[in-house]
């Protein structure tokens, strides 16, 4: 059984025990958050719009890993170095409820 849920602006296919990092949430570590599925697929091979829901542990909170942002122009001595870390909340996938 698998549900695709949305958080952030981003679309993630998900599984019970499945860990991942979405945009930050504004939850406390060791808490727990609802989404609602936008499907879910059964293990009979049935597809479910909009029904059930999905129940996450907020586990960490964190920043990724540094991204370079460079600008360059030729023959014109312009040169911008600038870095950026994005935050993270990562999920462990409890259950997903029909």
């Amino acid at each position: 059984m698998y549900a695709v849920i949305e958080t952030g602006g981003k679309q993630y296919k998900v599984e019970p025990g499945m860990r991942i990092r979405v945009e930050k949430l504004d939850i406390e570590p060791g808490s727990t958050v609802e989404f609602t599925p936008l499907m879910v697929r059964k293990d009979s091979g049935e597809l479910e719009f909009g029904k059930g829901k999905v129940v996450a542990e907020v586990l960490s909170h964190g920043k990724g890993k540094k991204i370079i942002v460079f600008k360059y122009r030729p023959k014109k001595n312009y040169k911008r170095w600038k870095g950026h870390r994005q935050w993270y909340t990562e999920l462990l996938i409890r259950e997903i409820k029909e």
